[in-house]
């Protein structure tokens, strides 16, 4: 319960900042209201994801300098709520954000992207902690941009702690026994991505865990649970160049999961898995598209998004569960509407309850905060993970075939084989946003 305070209490806070940017950039928007040729009101929203969508690691996908050409006006400004919406998480919104200008040769504001790390600006009982984070690439500044304000990395903590990473015979210590610093005791853990050097990592953070954030101290299972563990992305492989996936940070927190396990016994606990599929990022990325739709004008609620991905254990799993996220919110309204007014509700099935995992601390937090969506639409397209020719998607996903029992999501998350079949399949992202303009009624240009 404490939890869920703290979390609503950074959401409130996240909200209200978000309000303020909305009306400073309100001023200076009403131009673009002026010279857009396209109907002023609309009711949709996209989501791209980035990965297998829009590049295949550095190289841009044919299609999509194509189909962004159809969401800016002649100046360049989006005509549409567009936010992307990716499972990385190694970098800073404004170098994500100049990367897919430079890319899509359209302007994209660090307010349009939402990296997997973006929901923990909510998480603000732990942004006073000293945290262990886990990763590669400019994480502690990620993390300070987050709100944290005491950050060890691995390497200060193997710095701080020499005799604990011995793997690598090169990076022993060569002149006797050198001694430890002592660091602030370790509060947290976060895990960002995938970092590079995985057996240092999963050495030096099973270490805190098993040390009650001391990795000085000897080990000791009494001290379970653990201190709390946070993790983004959980995606178990992604598409790059190759022609085949590449290890995701999924991957990574399943060795940890399984050296912890075979250390001790016990499950490791998640305080918060962050990222797609779970509800959380898409309530955060909502949020971003209603700012987007105050700035263009619109004074109609977005009552549809469009989620538009290459991985269904990730993309489309994670827009239809939110999806039902969404039908249980309107059907749990419905209730209390109907009790409050002292009749029945109408028999209905109620939709299937989630986990706190596939949850990931949006319960009771932001279902009061304005009109939900009506509903969230996934969209596949075959240029990243999944590929018409290499897999194909159950008609029946009722059926128990082997290859269905591959769960390729994270351990927390349950097996529905439903939530893995898109709303449409279509070649390209060009395809997915015709289709959704078709959809909306609205006109390509």
């Amino acid at each position: 319960m404490q939890r869920l305070r703290s979390v609503r209490s950074g959401w409130q806070l996240l909200m209200s900042s978000c309000e303020g940017a909305a009306k400073h950039v309100n001023i200076s928007s009403s131009n673009f209201r002026n010279h857009s040729r396209l109907p002023p009101q609309g009711s949709f929203g996209l989501l791209f994801d980035i990965d297998g969508v829009l590049v295949r690691g550095r190289t841009p996908i044919p299609a999509a300098k194509q189909c962004f050409r159809n969401l800016v006006d002649h100046q360049g400004k989006f005509k549409v709520p567009v936010v992307f919406v990716t499972n990385a998480g190694n970098c800073m919104r404004q170098t994500k954000a100049e990367h897919l200008s430079h890319l899509l040769e359209v302007e994209v504001s660090p307010d349009q992207v939402m990296l997997s790390h973006s929901p923990l600006r909510m998480f603000t009982q732990f942004h006073k902690m000293c945290v262990l984070v886990s990763g590669q690439g400019p994480i502690e500044e990620v993390a300070h941009n987050l709100g944290f304000q005491d950050v060890v990395t691995i390497d200060k903590l193997r710095e701080a702690y020499p005799l604990l990473d011995v793997v690598d015979h090169n990076r022993r210590p060569k002149d006797g026994v050198p001694p430890t610093k002592g660091l602030r005791p370790i509060g947290a853990v976060i895990l960002f991505g995938e970092p590079i050097r995985w057996e240092t990592n999963l050495q030096l953070i099973v270490d805190v865990l098993l040390t009650n954030g001391n990795p000085d101290n000897p080990w000791s299972l009494i001290q379970y649970p653990h201190i709390p563990v946070l993790a983004c992305n959980m995606d178990l492989l992604w598409m790059a160049e190759a022609k085949n996936p590449r290890f995701g940070h999924g991957m990574f927190l399943v060795c940890l999961e399984s050296l912890y396990k075979k250390v001790t016994g016990y499950d490791l606990k998640y305080e918060a898995l962050i990222g797609k599929p779970s509800v959380v990022t898409y309530n955060y990325a909502e949020l971003l598209v209603r700012q987007q739709a105050e700035r263009l004008g619109w004074t109609t609620p977005v009552k549809r998004l469009y989620a538009i991905g290459d991985n269904p254990m990730a993309d489309i799993y994670g827009a239809n569960l939110y999806n039902h996220y969404l039908q249980a919110s309107r059907h749990s309204k419905a209730q209390m509407q109907a009790k409050s007014c002292g009749r029945s509700a109408e028999a209905a099935d109620a939709p299937p309850k989630m986990t706190s995992a596939e949850l990931g601390g949006a319960s009771g937090v932001y279902g009061s905060e304005g009109d939900l969506p009506e509903g969230c639409s996934s969209i596949l397209v075959c240029t990243g993970v999944y590929s018409r020719d290499q897999e194909e998607l159950l008609s029946d996903t009722t059926q128990t075939v082997t290859e269905q029992r591959i769960f390729h999501g994270h351990r927390d998350f349950r097996f529905d084989p439903s939530l893995t079949q898109p709303s449409f399949v279509v070649q390209d992202v060009k395809d997915a946003v015709e289709l959704v303009f078709q959809q909306e009624g609205w006109p390509l240009e």
